[in-house]
C-alpha cells in the first residue's frame, strides 16, 4: 500500500465522494501527464463511435506514460476527464476502475467540451501523479 498519499473522501463539511477523492496530498516527485487520447502506438484511432474502447485505450496510454516517468496508477493523485458527452462517463469510470484501487481513488474533475483536436475523439484524459522519494 502507498504510504507517500493521504487520501480525504469527506472533509469536514464536504459531501462524501463515492465516485473520487475530494483531496489527495502527498511528498515526492511530481509528474504531469497531459491529456491523452484513444490513439494506439501506430497513431491510429482505436474504438471510433466507441466510448468504452477509447476509454481503456486512453487508460492504456496513460499507464504507458506513467511508466516511463517511474510512476504508476497508486501514484495517481488527479485525473481530470474532458468528455465530448457527459453519457461517455459510465464508460470511463469502467475503464478507471480496471487500472486503479476504488478504495484509493485520485481527485478528480469531468468536463463537458466540444470537439477535441479530431472530431472522432470523444475523450481526452489527464493524470498528475506524486511519486514516493527514492529514499523512501
Amino acid at each position: 500500500m502507498d504510504t507517500h498519499l493521504t487520501h480525504v473522501h469527506a472533509p469536514d463539511g464536504v459531501f462524501p465522494a463515492s465516485a473520487y477523492t475530494h483531496v489527495v496530498a502527498g511528498t515526492g516527485r511530481f509528474v504531469a501527464v497531459s491529456g491523452q487520447i484513444a490513439l494506439d502506438e501506430k497513431g491510429e484511432l482505436v474504438g471510433e463511435g466507441d466510448p468504452a474502447a477509447q476509454a481503456r485505450q486512453v487508460f492504456e496510454n496513460l499507464r504507458r506514460c506513467l511508466a516511463s516517468a517511474g510512476a504508476g496508477f497508486p501514484d495517481v493523485v488527479k485525473l481530470t476527464y474532458f468528455l465530448t458527452d457527459m453519457a461517455h462517463l459510465p464508460a470511463v469510470r469502467d475503464a478507471r476502475d480496471a487500472y486503479l484501487d476504488r478504495d484509493r481513488l485520485p481527485a478528480s474533475t469531468a468536463v463537458q467540451v466540444g470537439p477535441l483536436v479530431d472530431p472522432r475523439l470523444l475523450m481526452e484524459i489527464e493524470a498528475f501523479a506524486i511519486v514516493p522519494d527514492a529514499d523512501r
